[in-house]
């Protein structure tokens, strides 16, 4: 298990590669990364966190996963700071011997970091700033789990 909370971009495909070499017992790798939408004119998105408590909490949650499906290998890779419209913001990569487990835990812990992980996020654009509430849908998400 590999968890990455950084500034830095990140290569999803050299992420990715990297993630699945070694893993020939496993039969299904699934990976998902998201990126920074211009919704509404938005011109830079802030991501804030603390330091030692995200990587904890994201951990956790990662160990959940683990337990609850059967994962050979999972790795969440998340950034902070300012990042503009197109870049990546996060990564999740799951790696199983069969797709469902492998799909379904990434699906999770994808949901755990669009609504329960702790960053906060700011939306700046030509109107001004303002923090990112959570929404219901992703609150909702949650529920299947």
């Amino acid at each position: 298990m590999r968890i990455a909370v950084q500034s830095a971009a990140f290569d999803a495909g050299a992420e990715l590669n990297a993630f699945s070499e070694g893993h020939s017992d496993m039969g299904a790798v699934v990976s998902f990364s998201g990126l920074v939408r211009a919704d509404g004119g938005l011109s830079r998105l802030e991501i804030e966190h603390y330091p030692g408590m995200t990587e904890r909490a994201i951990a956790k949650i990662a160990q959940e996963a683990q337990a609850r499906w059967s994962l050979g290998d999972v790795l969440v890779i998340h950034r902070h700071g300012p990042l503009e419209p197109g870049e990546a913001i996060m990564m999740v990569a799951t790696a199983a011997p069969h797709r469902k487990d492998a799909f379904e835990a990434a699906e999770f812990l994808m949901d755990y970091l669009k609504s329960r992980a702790p960053f906060w996020k700011k939306e700046l654009g030509p109107d001004g700033s303002d923090w990112v509430a959570a929404k219901d849908e992703d609150e909702a998400a949650l529920t299947r789990w």
